[in-house]
């Protein structure tokens, strides 16, 4: 594989980290699983670490060269997906501080909105559907 298409493959590979530890925390938020403060916090923090990875992947000339779902606006708007990213990062760390101590989903509710919106923010943007 050429280094474009490693680079495309790692971020896919981080962004399904990413969502498969997401997953559990959305299904208590939205009352589909019960609150389980120790799982909440393991995935947490693994999203956290994790939301650090895919801007590895983002190299030059990696917007050609193999399947990908990025849009070509990430490299022409390079500093506002990076600012994108970093919210994601922030967002995501404050989570996983906040699930250290939490007792209730409901305490969680709102840092966990704030996380899913930076998602959303750079996926509209970015993502092709």
């Amino acid at each position: 594989k050429s280094p474009e298409e490693m680079a495309i493959q790692y971020r896919q590979d981080a962004f399904h980290m990413i969502k498969y530890h997401f997953g559990p925390k959305a299904a208590m938020v939205k009352g589909e699983k019960e609150f389980n403060a120790e799982e909440f916090q393991k995935n947490a923090e693994a999203v956290a670490t994790l939301s650090k990875f895919p801007m590895n992947g983002f190299i030059a000339g990696s917007d050609k060269g193999g399947k990908t779902e990025a849009k070509a606006e990430i490299w022409t708007n390079m500093d506002d997906f990076k600012k994108k990213m970093e919210t994601f990062q922030t967002e995501a760390a404050a989570l996983a501080e906040s699930a250290k101590t939490a007792t209730s989903i409901d305490a969680l509710k709102p840092q966990f909105g704030k996380v899913g919106e930076s998602c959303k923010a750079c996926h509209k943007e970015y993502k092709k559907d």
